[in-house]
């Protein structure tokens, strides 16, 4: 039996009884939904073997192939299965411990994660170093045999449910840009971390400010050496916009069938000719390479197009949320405008692209 036929038949199985009310539930601007009937699918998912399939089998994962991971997130949007809470956690950091984790990071570390136990965010943004990634300013300082962090990140996404930060800070006084930089693991539940909610167009709030106020974190729980964090961390965004979308893909075909739905037997040429072209840039997207980079800026931008026709297909009715609540165009519309600002605003992606790959001059 293949992997695919294998996920396909638990999934099937699993998607009953106490779960069988979770289908559906969560994903982007619905990330409030269902959080702990999802948070205990995300456990039985990693009991069964069907977390971390990339991951090599001697830290509980399955040694998939790309295609054999593409084929378990096919099965697993058509069982319409519950967005995933242990994402950052998979995807972000868990391939980043593997790559520069002391053998006793990744007994610590890894296995929680595979489990579904253990919750992870990103402290990467900060209020004036958003896309310049290089101009963090949280600062750590080593005592004894702890760092002290001070300072604030922003766009923390589920920081107010993680109980665990990855945090690109500065460990080396007078250093700038990316020299002087580390990468620690810290403790959400701890004295000297505040975290505070951001109250989005959706009205919901996955996004949070995260304040570090004497916050601490073991001296040896640092990926890397002191002051080389900025390589770790251009790997973890290696990982973000890599293999991890293959997920985010699948959801992006049923949004657009969403879409289609909606659009009717709608006959508007220049709408028609709108839904044809976003149809044909994602079957692109699902053909090329996720490591591209060019990746992220075409996806954000395709997202962003995609919610504003989704609102134009609806016409002057999808000016009103029924009931004072927004439907899922509405909330797809209003969610993909931040696609083109966060992990990496779409000016940056540009610029990147144009230096570092067209070798154009700064």
């Amino acid at each position: 039996m293949t992997l695919r036929e294998q996920a396909r038949a638990w999934l099937d199985e699993a998607l009953t009884g106490p779960f069988a009310h979770a289908r559906g539930l969560g994903g982007p601007g619905r990330e409030h939904e269902g959080f702990e009937v999802r948070q205990a699918w995300e456990r039985h998912l990693g009991r069964a073997g069907w977390t971390c399939l990339g991951w090599p089998e001697e830290h509980g994962g399955r040694a998939a192939t790309v295609e054999e991971q593409i084929a378990f997130h096919e099965e697993y949007a058509k069982a319409d299965a519950p967005a995933r809470v242990g994402h950052i956690g998979e995807n972000l950091i868990g391939p980043t411990i593997l790559d520069f984790g002391t053998e006793e990071h990744k007994r610590r570390f890894l296995p929680p994660i595979q489990r579904g136990e253990e919750l992870w965010c990103q402290g990467y943004s900060e209020p004036n170093a958003g896309s310049d990634l290089a101009n963090v300013q949280t600062r750590a300082v080593l005592r004894g045999d702890e760092w002290v962090l001070t300072g604030q990140k922003v766009w923390t996404s589920l920081a107010h449910v993680a109980d665990w930060i990855f945090v690109l800070c500065r460990t080396e006084p007078g250093s700038t840009r990316h020299r002087g930089l580390s990468y620690l693991l810290v403790p959400m539940d701890q004295p000297g971390v505040e975290v505070r909610p951001i109250v989005q167009l959706t009205g919901t709030s996955e996004f949070n400010e995260v304040f570090f106020d004497g916050a601490r974190a073991a001296a040896g729980d640092i990926l890397g050496e002191p002051g080389e964090g900025w390589k770790v961390a251009m790997a973890t965004l290696g990982y973000e916009r890599g293999v991890s979308t293959l997920a985010q893909q699948i959801g992006f075909q049923r949004e657009f069938a969403k879409v289609v739905e909606a659009a009717g037997e709608l006959r508007d040429p220049v709408l028609l000719d709108r839904l044809t072209q976003s149809w044909i840039e994602l079957q692109i997207m699902r053909h090329r390479d996720p490591n591209l980079a060019t990746a992220k800026l075409y996806w954000s931008e395709w997202h962003r197009r995609l919610g504003e026709l989704a609102q134009a297909v609806q016409g002057l009715g999808g000016l009103v949320a029924p009931g004072g609540e927004l439907t899922e165009l509405q909330r797809l519309y209003l969610f993909s405008r931040a696609d083109t600002i966060y992990a990496g605003s779409s000016e940056i992606q540009r610029n990147l692209i144009a230096e570092r790959v067209l070798g154009l001059p700064k």
